[in-house]
């Protein structure tokens, strides 16, 4: 059973930055594609931003495109979301996935909250 705890949420001001992490126990992380997704409030959780198991492989959502980076150390089964520019429409909580193949709802942490305001 794999169990995930997020960290490195915060209060920051329009454009600062974030590291979030996300740490992996009681399984090896890289059996499991790495997901981050944003739950922002009165909405629906959705999907920020995801890695591969090993290749390096990554996606964002268009809204982090170019100041969102997704990075994994399976080493330390821990994964990463470097997160600049913030803008308060990135304020929700963030929560990491693990999944070992797409049709499984897999493994969640319990989120970090992010709030982006001046």
């Amino acid at each position: 059973q794999l169990q995930l705890v997020e960290s490195g949420g915060g209060l920051v001001q329009p454009g600062g930055s974030l590291r979030l992490s996300c740490s992996g126990s009681g399984s090896t992380s890289d059996k499991y594609v790495i997901g981050w997704l944003r739950q922002a409030p009165g909405k629906a959780r959705e999907g920020v931003s995801c890695i591969s198991r090993s290749d390096g492989t990554v996606y964002y959502e268009d809204d982090g495109q170019g100041r969102f980076t997704i990075s994994r150390d399976n080493a330390k089964n821990t994964s990463y979301l470097q997160m600049n520019r913030l803008e308060p429409g990135d304020t929700g909580v963030y929560f990491c996935n693990a999944k070992s193949v797409p049709w499984v709802d897999g493994y969640w942490g319990q989120g970090t909250q992010v709030t982006v305001s001046s």
